[in-house]
């Protein structure tokens, strides 16, 4: 009897991995400071990356957890992309277009959509991301890593 159970529980266990498989959590995405010393006035909590990994020819959403200690009424995030140790891309973006202005004291969200080209080389990227307010003073300076994949693998899978 315990010997026709096995095959099934094997089948189930089996066919469990294979359905919930999609939903594992994504590994939390490491977040580093530029300068390790600096008390920056702004926190960075996390990085939350959409779809991880980021898929050529496709929008991906950047989602930056932050908390400021004061109230910000403008300024700039400038951001940095490298392949492989090689600066790639550099966007400098009004701060007002990614949050409501002013950002009260507390937390906040800075969120970005960007499609990437369809011949976006895949492999390893890094991000530097530096937030200067109205007076050009860095609030917060972070880099993280993010992969990119070739649209056409992941869309065959």
């Amino acid at each position: 009897m315990e010997f026709q159970f096995l095959p099934r529980f094997y089948l189930l266990v089996s066919l469990s991995i294979l359905f919930l498989a999609p939903f594992h959590a994504q590994a939390k995405i490491k977040v580093t400071y530029c300068d390790k010393k600096a008390d920056y006035a702004v926190k960075v909590s996390g990085v939350e990356i959409s779809p991880n990994p980021v898929v050529s020819g496709q929008a991906a959403t950047f989602k930056i957890s932050a908390t400021s200690g004061k109230a910000i009424y403008g300024g700039e995030v400038v951001i940095g992309v490298s392949y492989v140790g090689v600066p790639v891309h550099t966007e400098r973006i009004d701060l007002c277009e990614e949050v409501t202005c002013p950002v009260a004291n507390g937390n906040f969200l800075i969120s970005h959509t960007q499609t990437l080209p369809a011949i976006t080389p895949p492999g390893p990227y890094s991000l530097k991301m530096t937030l200067k307010d109205d007076r050009e003073e860095v609030l917060t300076c972070v880099k993280f890593n993010f992969k990119i994949v070739f649209g056409s693998f992941v869309s065959d899978m």
